[in-house]
């Protein structure tokens, strides 16, 4: 008899769920991959970036900071994914361009990664990262009245887990992970090792703020229908909670290819954070 987990999925099935690489493809994920890699080391150079400024003793506790080129100028905060166990900051600070087009400054937070650290670990890692941005506003030439953040898949959870946190003015969860139930229970937690408890602590959709500022939450039409749903469930949570927001997805678009929305000057996601700078949302 097959053991059902999860809203009628077995372990193979939720396993599939999940599972992003194979939706897309391991040699079209490879790609996208190296062409971000490329572009993130083009861009850095370009805007002479500060790299790998220290907010903490980690060894991956560490910032790279594009600079727009104006003064005092707002911050987007990015904070990659990688299913909390893989990827690096260099690999995408591609998806700065499009704001950086518009002055605005963008900052890429690096986190250490599962299995050498838990997910309370990672979350106290990126809150402290955003701690010390908010700090050092002033010495790198930023407004110093706080910053905008998002994430893309996993960094879109721990956008949500980092949304109400001091000095934080606008939210952009991208294909976000917002119920880490289903996580505990597929191949994802043979390398992040939650227990019942630790994800339900660190679940957003089961811990919304009661206060924030608004949001916006996009996912990409064509992504897995475990990521739709997890996208429309926090939404209608947080809007419920009677918190400010906007549910974004975007049509042509899965996993990997919604990036170029937001590295792309004339992007919906570039417009989304612009949006939330300009107070419309």
């Amino acid at each position: 008899m097959t053991n059902v987990l999860y809203r009628g999925m077995d372990r193979a099935a939720l396993d599939a769920a999940y599972n992003n690489t194979a939706a897309v493809g391991q040699e079209k994920r490879n790609r996208y991959v190296a062409d971000w890699t490329a572009r993130s080391k083009a861009l850095a150079d370009k805007v002479r970036a500060k790299r790998d400024l220290r907010y903490g003793e980690a060894p991956r506790n560490r910032i790279d900071f594009y600079p727009s080129g104006s003064a005092n100028a707002p911050t987007f905060v990015f904070i990659h994914g990688g299913y909390w166990q893989m990827s690096d900051k260099e690999n995408y600070g591609c998806v700065g361009a499009g704001l950086l087009a518009h002055g605005v400054n963008v900052a890429l937070i690096e986190y250490t990664l599962a299995p050498a650290i838990r997910m309370d670990g990672i979350v106290a890692e990126v809150k402290r990262a955003m701690g010390w941005i908010v700090a050092h506003l002033g010495d790198l030439g930023a407004a110093r009245d706080g910053v905008y953040v998002g994430g893309h898949s996993a960094g879109g959870h721990l956008t949500a887990s980092v949304v109400a946190e001091p000095g934080v003015k606008g939210a952009l969860p991208i294909s976000g992970l917002f119920d880490l139930e289903p996580i505990r229970l597929c191949y994802l937690n043979d390398a992040v090792r939650m227990d019942e408890a630790e994800a339900r602590r660190n679940s957003p959709l089961l811990n919304l703020p009661e206060k924030a500022p608004p949001a916006v939450i996009s996912v990409g039409e064509d992504e897995l229908p475990e990521l739709r749903r997890q996208s429309a469930d926090y939404y209608a949570a947080w809007t419920k909670k009677g918190l400010k927001g906007r549910y974004l997805p975007l049509k042509g678009h899965e996993h990997f290819s919604i990036l170029e929305e937001l590295s792309s000057p004339d992007g919906k996601l570039t417009g989304a954070v612009l949006d939330l700078i300009a107070a419309r949302i």
